[in-house]
């Protein structure tokens, strides 16, 4: 059994709203609606505490509204290892319609202050010798600094910890400098961390080798319905999803990272890896919340996940 922290330096409560169609300005009736303990790293948290892994999480989390989260990470069987600041965690808004499109209404979260950052540094040191992996996740509160993540990403390659990036723009730009061992973006983040538009997908995967050579052993890029590539030392493989009903998205990309870190953790081979989180990832999209390699139609996903080998 592993033990991974994630790190979600900007938690959220993701109200998460389902309807047929959004039409702005006007009064709209949901069909279903949740509100949920989240941030990215906090999703990938709950995935890999289902999948056996003692599973650490930190970051800042507001005083105003930590109970949720608390009740939350009981019932994941996480550790709870946030530093709680002043003020509310933020709520972020999900609304997702029936073909697919989701809206983001984000928040900026809590100010986060000097104490709270060399608190939370101090306590990752502390627990530092029993950690296999940490997963930094999400966007960052205010008062983080982009070079203050890069820092920590730093420190943590130093203790010979393998660091796991999913951000997005200045962030994963800065974060990406420290080299960790994996980062996840989209297209349109992979054009910000090379400076330059990616016009097709001979540009992406030059751009993905690119970041290779500088001394990111892996690139995830996540293409959507279109998948994912892997590109990984020594080869690069493409897996194409299964098609399946859209409930929503939100979690979906959460899900792929956390199924990935768990068959990296197990030894798995890097197809059986990636077939399994694009799966869990699919089963993802079909559900508000993570994936669940429990269902008992997991085994047919599975196989139904196309994988290429990439040249």
């Amino acid at each position: 059994m592993s033990r991974v922290l994630t790190l979600t330096l900007n938690p959220a409560l993701d109200l998460s709203i389902r309807l047929t169609a959004l039409s702005p300005g006007c009064v709209n009736r949901s069909q279903e609606s949740s509100l949920t303990p989240a941030g990215k790293g906090n999703n990938v948290a709950h995935v890999l505490a289902r999948h056996d892994h003692q599973v650490v999480a930190g970051g800042f989390l507001g005083r105003g509204n930590q109970a949720p989260f608390e009740r939350a990470f009981h019932e994941w069987g996480v550790e709870d290892r946030f530093i709680r600041v002043a003020g509310d965690t933020r709520v972020n808004v999900k609304l997702s319609e029936a073909d697919g499109r989701v809206t983001d209404i984000n928040g900026a979260g809590a100010p986060v202050d000097e104490a709270a950052m060399t608190q939370l540094l101090d306590d990752i040191e502390a627990g530092a010798d029993n950690l296999h992996a940490v997963v930094i996740s999400g966007s960052l509160p205010p008062g983080v600094a982009p070079q203050w993540l890069a820092a920590l990403i730093g420190r943590l390659r130093t203790q010979g910890l393998p660091v796991w990036l999913d951000s997005s723009g200045e962030a994963l730009m800065q974060g990406a400098r420290a080299r960790p061992a994996l980062i996840k973006p989209n297209e349109h983040e992979l054009a910000e961390c090379v400076g330059r538009p990616l016009p097709d997908e001979a540009a992406l995967m030059a751009a993905a080798r690119e970041l290779q050579r500088g001394g990111i052993e892996n690139v995830l890029l996540s293409l959507g319905a279109e998948g994912v590539v892997w590109l990984f030392d020594g080869g690069a493989l493409r897996a194409r999803p299964p098609r399946v009903e859209v409930v929503s998205t939100v979690c979906a990309g959460d899900t792929l990272l956390a199924g990935t870190l768990h068959g990296v953790l197990e030894d798995w081979s890097h197809e059986k890896t990636l077939r399994f989180a694009t799966a869990l990832s699919a089963d993802a999209v079909r559900r508000i919340g993570v994936g669940r390699s429990d269902v008992e139609d997991f085994a047919a996903l599975c196989e139904a996940v196309s994988i290429e080998v990439l040249t």
